[in-house]
């Protein structure tokens, strides 16, 4: 299937900082309780590179928005190294690619990373309950 040429190609990607703290037992078993009261946020930031190249950061944090004194905290951020297709001009578009497709075609790999973490600090059961719908999130941020 022959489609118009990509926009961008993907180079690398790799963990940049993964992050989980739970102080203590008491803790621990607090969140237990409580985690699935916990939000993710997502940050989403880039930096050009040369050579067309751009550095894409996308943090998840997993947070209790609640403020409880007890509460851990879940973190990682995710590089992705990204040359944008030649053709490309506009800042527009550049910001789409960053915002929207990149995010769409890291989305799984990093979900999978994100929870294994979240698993492997003690928390079996969770789940990100919705998948991120990258299209909308940038929409409702540019519209």
């Amino acid at each position: 299937m022959t489609t118009m040429t990509e926009k961008f190609k993907i180079l690398g990607k790799y963990i940049k900082d993964l992050s989980s703290e739970t102080p203590d037992v008491e803790t621990y078993l607090f969140v237990k309780d409580k985690i699935s009261e916990y939000h993710l946020d997502i940050e989403i930031n880039s930096k050009a590179l040369k050579n067309k190249m751009i550095e894409v950061n996308t943090t998840f944090k997993f947070l209790d928005k609640k403020n409880n004194p007890k509460k851990s905290h879940f973190e990682i951020v995710y590089a992705t190294i990204v040359r944008i297709n030649d053709e490309i001009k506009e800042r527009k578009e550049m910001e789409k690619i960053i915002l929207c497709d990149v995010q769409i075609k890291i989305y799984p790999e990093l979900e999978k990373t994100f929870l294994n973490l979240l698993h492997n600090s003690g928390y079996p059961n969770i789940k990100l309950d919705k998948k991120l719908d990258f299209e909308s999130l940038y929409n409702k941020r540019f519209n």
